[in-house]
């Protein structure tokens, strides 16, 4: 019996220890590290404008319909961009739905950028995303807007292409993926210098 109570009080011992380390002391060193040494990223990669005011997150997308915007890609998230439900459609190649909607979206494309019938279309343009949620548009899809955005904002088109490249981010590490162009932050680009910010 006295055996028994010695290896209860160990074991009981061993769990209290590991709770206060995991639950208690690895949490708050996690969360100290992250705030010393990337700050921004560890709050979110939060977008602020010019008055201080947040707009969003650089890692997850949002929706734009207006002609004098960039639209990102379409969203099975939700209704479209709900980051509490991230995730895809779940409907693969053989799918009817999916067929549709696909050649839905091409042809809605095609009309929103005033392309030709039979113009090629991205399939970042056409189709989501796994999580729903990702804020970048490949560039080819950001040039094939370009002329709308800039006829909306009576702009040049070359201006509207410097921006962006200005908000075209990288492949990771330089060689993991394609460089992608972040929508909010290309959209936030384009109403600071229509209202003199920039």
């Amino acid at each position: 019996m006295k055996e028994m109570l010695s290896e209860i009080r160990s074991a009981v011992l061993a769990t209290l220890v590991l709770a206060v380390v995991c639950c208690g002391l690895y949490p708050l060193v996690v969360f100290g590290l992250g705030q010393a040494l990337f700050p921004r990223n560890a709050n979110g990669s939060l977008i602020v404008d010019a008055g201080g005011n947040i707009q969003g997150s650089r890692l997850i997308g949002q929706q734009f319909t207006a002609d004098k915007y960039f639209h990102s890609r379409p969203s099975a998230a939700g209704n479209g961009y709900d980051s509490t439900s991230s995730g895809g459609s779940n409907l693969g190649p053989t799918s009817q739905k999916l067929r549709d909607s696909i050649a839905q979206n091409v042809v809605d494309y095609r009309a929103q950028n005033g392309l030709a019938t039979n113009a090629p279309v991205p399939g970042d343009a056409v189709t989501a995303s796994g999580s729903g949620l990702d804020p970048h548009i490949s560039s080819e899809n950001a040039r094939l807007q370009a002329d709308r955005v800039a006829k909306a904002r009576s702009l040049t088109v070359e201006h509207v292409r410097e921006l962006i490249q200005q908000n075209t981010d990288a492949a990771s590490l330089s060689v993991l993926g394609d460089p992608g162009v972040n929508v909010l932050r290309l959209n936030l680009a384009l109403d600071a210098m229509a209202t003199g910010n920039r």
